[in-house]
């Protein structure tokens, strides 16, 4: 199993929130504090280092004492943008990818995305909730970064379309499909604090 010290998490904020009246969906408040922080709180016993990619509200979540980057692309190029500018910042081997609306992150993400690599370490493992792939809760060795900025250079920014030309590996959590469930609207906001 791949030491999580050698994983970096990388917190996708780096979005428009277009469906959100154009709001930064990291610091939208889910039950009495900013998304960033749920996320923050599940995922840093799982992994050494945590990023966060984010094109506005810098200094805001610098304030939550991580390593804040930007994409190197422009005008919001999509997540495929914030995995390159990523890789590019981090040390570790590997990062694992998590969108900043996301606040029910398993605690074993990064432990059962990691066994799924075992035997291919040069590939992507993407977690499915027993109904479809969750493209952004992936773990990716940083060593595909060329690829990847190949990949981007070429026009393309389809996840799925560059996950399936590393030949990914899906990783089962069928057992607990709500740990994927994100906040794109107002109204997904409310019914998620009132399941709780």
């Amino acid at each position: 199993m791949i030491n999580k010290q050698n994983i970096t998490a990388v917190i996708l904020a780096g979005g428009k929130g277009s469906r959100l009246g154009g709001q930064d969906k990291g610091l939208v408040i889910y039950n009495g504090k900013p998304l960033i922080e749920h996320i923050l709180e599940r995922i840093k016993s799982q992994v050494g280092t945590i990023v966060i990619n984010a094109n506005r509200n810098q200094d805001t979540y610098r304030t939550y004492g991580y390593k804040v980057i930007n994409d190197t692309l422009q005008d919001y190029q999509g997540p495929l943008a914030g995995f390159s500018a990523a890789m590019q910042a981090v040390e570790s081997d590997y990062i694992i990818t998590l969108p900043c609306d996301g606040p029910l992150i398993p605690n074993d993400l990064v432990s059962r995305l990691s066994r799924s690599l075992q035997d291919k370490s040069n590939t992507i493992a993407v977690a499915h909730n027993g109904d479809r792939l969750q493209p952004v809760y992936a773990l990716l060795p940083v060593i595909l970064q060329d690829n990847l900025n190949q990949f981007l250079t070429q026009g393309q920014r389809g996840v799925h379309h560059w996950y399936t030309q590393q030949g990914y590996i899906s990783t089962d959590f069928s057992d607990n499909p709500d740990a994927f469930s994100n906040i794109n609207t107002e109204q997904q906001r409310l019914r998620m604090e009132q399941r709780k």
